[in-house]
């Protein structure tokens, strides 16, 4: 793009969402790289083309950040957005870990199959905004919204005394269907924990949310582990093993444990057993596999699978 067309698109823009596209900050930057004042000294058109964008920016922003947040999580706030979620980090020193939310989610999206594109949330754009007063840049992502959505946290507080194990089943293969989804695209999810399971209770529908701990290569250390829940990480990460798919089986298995408490049968039991085992080689690491084996179990528990209501409490 030159710069002329840059100002003819400036010029033209009916308004923030003609320019800002899914990566808003980095359309931003070129845009105002190419009509800078700087860049064309004595030049009316270019300053008043830098001018609207710079006001068209603050439209886009101010849309994204209006009142409190509707929502806090681990190292991030979400605001209602025109497109669904903003999720600004809240300190900028975790920038990296929206970073790796970024790029987890567009490897994703990415993927030619497209029928487990439910499990995960929409990566509708990144932003970048820098505090007017200090001028520290956090970064954002916009997620699409999900609507009806309750987290497994909220499951739990609803059945204190532990989940009919015939209700965690379906909770359970489809986070083991996201999960896998995910390790097929070469992502690590590192941080399957109650609050980033979210369930449809009418739909049984699941998406696997928070992937700002995830790990989209081989070998890498974990970016951070959640402090509340550092007790239900397997020993071999908390002291620094790089992460491997077998601990997002781990910690699916945690959230399910936790669901059904004392209500567990026997049979799933001893799978929980085979599937948090001490020795992280011993320990399963393939999910699609998992699934057809506690498919297996299920059957030989349940009989034939068959649809099952489920409902909170009001």
């Amino acid at each position: 793009m030159t710069a002329d067309e840059a100002m003819t698109l400036i010029e033209t823009a009916a308004g923030p969402r003609a320019l800002f596209g899914r990566d808003a900050g980095r359309d931003y930057r070129r845009l105002a790289r190419l009509t800078h004042p700087d860049a064309h000294p004595g030049s009316p058109r270019a300053a008043a083309a830098f001018a609207r964008l710079a006001a068209l920016w603050r439209q886009h922003c101010a849309g994204t950040t209006p009142g409190r947040p509707a929502f806090s999580g681990d190292i991030a706030n979400l605001y209602e957005h025109q497109h669904g979620l903003v999720k600004i980090a809240r300190d900028p020193a975790d920038n990296d870990l929206m970073d790796r939310e970024a790029a987890a989610l567009r490897r994703l999206q990415a993927t030619g199959d497209t029928r487990f594109r439910p499990y995960i949330p929409a990566l509708v754009e990144c932003q970048r905004h820098r505090d007017p007063h200090t001028g520290a840049e956090r970064r954002a992502n916009v997620l699409g919204r999900l609507d009806g959505f309750v987290t497994l946290a909220e499951v739990h507080a609803a059945y204190p005394a532990g989940l009919d194990a015939r209700d965690a089943a379906w909770m359970w293969r489809r986070l083991l269907v996201a999960i896998g989804f995910a390790h097929s695209a070469g992502v690590i999810h590192a941080a399957v924990l109650p609050e980033h399971v979210l369930i449809h209770p009418a739909q049984h529908g699941l998406v696997l949310v928070d992937w700002c701990y995830s790990l989209t290569g081989p070998g890498g250390l974990a970016a951070a582990i959640p402090a509340r829940y550092a007790g239900w990480y397997p020993a071999d990460v908390r002291s620094c093993r790089p992460p491997s798919a077998d601990l997002d089986i781990w910690l699916t298995t945690r959230c399910m444990t936790q669901l059904t408490g004392d209500l567990i049968p026997a049979p799933l039991a001893s799978f929980v057993r085979g599937c948090t085992l001490t020795s992280p080689d011993r320990r399963p690491a393939d999910a699609w596999r998992l699934l057809a084996e506690l498919d297996a179990v299920l059957e030989h528990l349940y009989g034939p699978r068959k649809f099952r209501p489920f409902t909170m409490p009001a």
